[in-house]
C-alpha cells in the first residue's frame, strides 16, 4: 500500500512545487512592472504583501496572471521587457497613463494575448514586427502616442483581429498588401497620421467592417468603389486626404464629411458626386 501512496505524495509534491515556481516567476515580473512604473505613486497602489490576486488590476487563474489592467493609475517610466515572460497574458491594458519609451520588441512572445491597449502614452518607436505573430489578438489600441515608423508587412497574419485602432500618432507609408486580408476587423480608426498611398480595391474584401476612419492622411487616388460592398459599414470618414476623381452619392453620403479633401497645394475641395 505503501508503494502505490509514494509515486502519488511525489506527483503531487511535484506538481505543487511547479506551480509555486511558476507564481514565483511571474510575481517577480509584476514587481518589477510595479518598480520601473513608479508604483509607489500610483493612483491605485499595490500591497505586495497580499496575494497576487488582491492586488489593483490583476487577475489571476490557476496560479497564472491571465490580466493586467493598470488603465489611468498614473504609471511612468518604460515597460519592462520582462513582461513578455507572462506566456499565459490575455489583455494587458496599461493605457491612459505616462509611459515612455519603446513597445519591447519580443511582445510577440505573448502567444495568448487578446488585447493589448497601450494608448494614451508617450511611447515612441515602432510597431514591433513580432505583434503580427499573436494568432490570438483580437484588439490592438495604441492611439495618442508619438509612434511612427510604417505598419509591418506581416500585419495580415493578425486573423483574429477585430479592433485596430493607431490614431493620432505619425505612422506613414501606404498600406501592406497584407492588410488587405483582415477579414474579422469590424473597427479600423488610422485618423490623423501621415499614411500615404493609395486604398486598395481590396478594402472590399474586410467584409465585416463597421468603422472605418482614415480622416486626415495623404492617401491618393480614387476612391475605391468597392466600398460600397461593406455591407456592415456604419461610420466612414475618409475626408482630409488627397483622394481624387468622382465619388458615388452613396459613398458621399456614407463619409462624415461629405468627401472634403485637400488638394496637392493644400486647399480644401469637395470631390465630385455622380448622382443616380
Amino acid at each position: 500500500m505503501l508503494n502505490k501512496i509514494a509515486p502519488t505524495i511525489l506527483v503531487i509534491f511535484f506538481s505543487l512545487s511547479l506551480s509555486a515556481a511558476i507564481s514565483k516567476a511571474e510575481k517577480d515580473v509584476l514587481i518589477k512592472l510595479n518598480q520601473v512604473t513608479g508604483g509607489s505613486k500610483w493612483t491605485n497602489k499595490w500591497d505586495l504583501s497580499q496575494p497576487m490576486n488582491k492586488w489593483y488590476g490583476v487577475k489571476v487563474v490557476d496560479d497564472k496572471v491571465v490580466s493586467i489592467n493598470l488603465k489611468n493609475n498614473n504609471l511612468t517610466g518604460r515597460i519592462p521587457v520582462e513582461i513578455t515572460t507572462l506566456l499565459n497574458l490575455q489583455e494587458l491594458n496599461l493605457s491612459t497613463n505616462l509611459l515612455n519609451g519603446e513597445i519591447p520588441l519580443n511582445i510577440g512572445n505573448l502567444k495568448a494575448l487578446q488585447i493589448l491597449d497601450l494608448s494614451f502614452n508617450r511611447l515612441t518607436g515602432f510597431i514591433p514586427v513580432s505583434i503580427c505573430t499573436l494568432p490570438n489578438l483580437q484588439a490592438l489600441v495604441l492611439d495618442r502616442n508619438i509612434l511612427s515608423g510604417e505598419l509591418p508587412q506581416q500585419i495580415g497574419k493578425l486573423t483574429m483581429l477585430e479592433n485596430l485602432s493607431l490614431y493620432e500618432n505619425s505612422f506613414q507609408g501606404a498600406l501592406p498588401a497584407s492588410f488587405y486580408e483582415l477579414k474579422s476587423l469590424k473597427s479600423l480608426s488610422l485618423y490623423t497620421n501621415r499614411f500615404t498611398g493609395k486604398l486598395s480595391p481590396a478594402i472590399g474584401n474586410l467584409q465585416l467592417l463597421e468603422n472605418l476612419n482614415l480622416f486626415d492622411n495623404d492617401f491618393k487616388g480614387q476612391v475605391p468603389i468597392e466600398l460600397e460592398k461593406l455591407t456592415h459599414l456604419k461610420k466612414m470618414n475618409i475626408s482630409y486626404n488627397l483622394f481624387s476623381g468622382q465619388v458615388s452619392n452613396k459613398l458621399s453620403l456614407l463619409d462624415k464629411l461629405n468627401m472634403t479633401m485637400r488638394n496637392e497645394v493644400g486647399n480644401v475641395i469637395s470631390l465630385p458626386v455622380i448622382k443616380g
